[in-house]
């Protein structure tokens, strides 16, 4: 399943789901999306957090999968991050990947965090395994035109409002 980054919070009223794919260059909606996603863990009971991040070509995949198979010490639930920041995990990793998504463990939610990316990164099996088991959030840049109705939506969630000339001269900004 796809969504945007706007369609999430309505997404997570219904439930959270044991796998997001959160990809985007998009910072501040990037950031606001993961932050929506932890809340909502830690409302359904993962008080347990393990943030995995792979970097550099020299990754145990099986290992760093293994480690967020464990128990959970503290609670039944736990959040489980894969910050993936080159995009590309190879061809080990991406085996890892879809196995993973083979086998989801039931009770735990599992984020995984990539940058951008590029059209042959998504017609990937790794990628298309993401999306299958899981929910895929992508957090695109608003463009231009749509920066005046995204504003006064934002203000809008804090009980203000602006004319439209204002809108129109903050997206000029």
């Amino acid at each position: 399943m796809q969504l945007r980054a706007d369609q999430l919070t309505a997404h997570l009223a219904k439930g959270i789901k044991p796998l997001y794919t959160v990809w985007g260059d998009e910072p501040l909606l990037t950031q606001e999306t993961l932050d929506a996603l932890r809340a909502s863990a830690r409302a359904a009971g993962c008080a347990e957090r393990q943030v995995h991040s792979v970097v550099g070509p020299r990754v145990d995949w099986s290992s760093l999968l293994g480690a967020a198979r464990e128990l959970s010490l503290f609670s039944d639930r736990q959040l489980i991050e894969i910050r993936i920041p080159g995009g590309k995990p190879g061809t080990d990793g991406g085996k890892c990947i879809e196995a993973y998504c083979a086998r989801l463990p039931a009770d735990d939610v599992t984020l995984v965090l990539l940058p951008e990316l590029d059209w042959q990164s998504l017609k990937t099996q790794w990628f298309a395994a993401l999306e299958k088991a899981g929910v895929v959030v992508e957090a695109k840049p608003v463009t231009r035109d749509e920066l005046p109705e995204w504003l006064a939506e934002r203000l809008a969630r804090q009980k203000q409002r602006a004319s439209v000339e204002t809108l129109e001269w903050l997206a000029d900004r």
